[in-house]
């Protein structure tokens, strides 16, 4: 389960949807991979550098933002790279906390929901990691439909990016639990998570983010190999097996003490 890398991981995010089969998406790349796109293309490489951090330090909107970039690389990355910026759609504020809960449209007409909370340690955001769910838990509406697709590890990003841009305000913690089961949409997940903590790009530290799931017992296991210093939160919902299948049809593949068993080993392991 290791997360695929250089051109294989190029081929993989610019093909999740239809609209962008036949393009790299550009904001979901490594300085590293970014830097030998930019090189092939005979540009100069330290136009790798500012072009990654127009993206994930200076949160552009889109090539046009990029003003010390030449126009000319400018209309070349328009024409080869698919750029993801969200659309807002709602913003909602609590009168009673000031939670803010935000809805996104992305490039293909799907929408994706992102909560910000406020804690007196700083600012947490909460993401989505798919377009709705396959994991049919009874509790959860995100699964009524089905899954529809996962998302791009930039269509992760961005929800971070869009939400402190509006806001103006530094996002210090990241927990990803909204719609979509995270590990059923590994190899983006783990991209996400090292382009967000990158230093040359938000730095978020990898201790301040977490990642929920509702026990793919295989899959925490593997992310046990992985040697993040994130922090790994179960959704349990119940005691015991018979009552989590009840809830969690996920239950039927995977026996509680199977799941608990993974998640001691991860905290072995980790730490975490």
């Amino acid at each position: 389960m290791k997360e695929k890398t250089g051109a294989a991981a190029a081929e993989t995010v610019g093909s999740e949807t239809a609209a962008q089969e036949t393009k790299t998406d550009i904001k979901s790349l490594t300085l590293e991979e970014l830097t030998a796109e930019v090189i092939a293309s005979g540009e100069k490489t330290f136009r790798a550098k500012q072009l990654y951090q127009w993206m994930h330090q200076k949160l552009a909107r889109n090539y046009d933002e990029m003003t010390n970039l030449p126009k000319t690389f400018r209309e070349k990355l328009a024409k080869e790279y698919t750029y993801t910026s969200h659309t807002l759609v709602e913003r909602r504020v609590s009168a009673v906390d000031g939670t803010e809960k935000y809805l996104f449209e992305l490039s293909d007409g799907n929408v994706i929901e992102s909560v910000l909370m406020r804690y007196h340690f700083g600012n947490s955001v909460c993401i989505s990691s798919q377009v709705g769910c396959r994991m049919g838990c009874r509790f959860c509406a995100s699964t009524i439909g089905g899954l529809t697709r996962n998302l791009l590890p930039s269509e992760m990003l961005d929800q971070v990016y869009a939400i402190q841009r509006l806001t103006g305000e530094r996002v210090s913690h990241l927990v990803v639990m909204g719609t979509g089961e995270p590990l059923d949409n590994y190899d983006h997940l783990l991209r996400f998570i090292r382009l967000l903590s990158d230093e040359n790009g938000l730095h978020i530290s990898q201790r301040n983010i977490t990642v929920s799931t509702c026990g793919l017992a295989e899959k925490i296991r593997g992310l046990t190999q992985e040697r993040l210093q994130i922090t790994l939160a179960l959704s349990l919902h119940a005691s015991s097996q018979e009552k989590r299948k009840e809830l969690m049809p996920v239950a039927y593949r995977y026996e509680l003490g199977d799941v608990l068993d993974a998640c001691r080993y991860y905290f072995e392991q980790t730490g975490r």
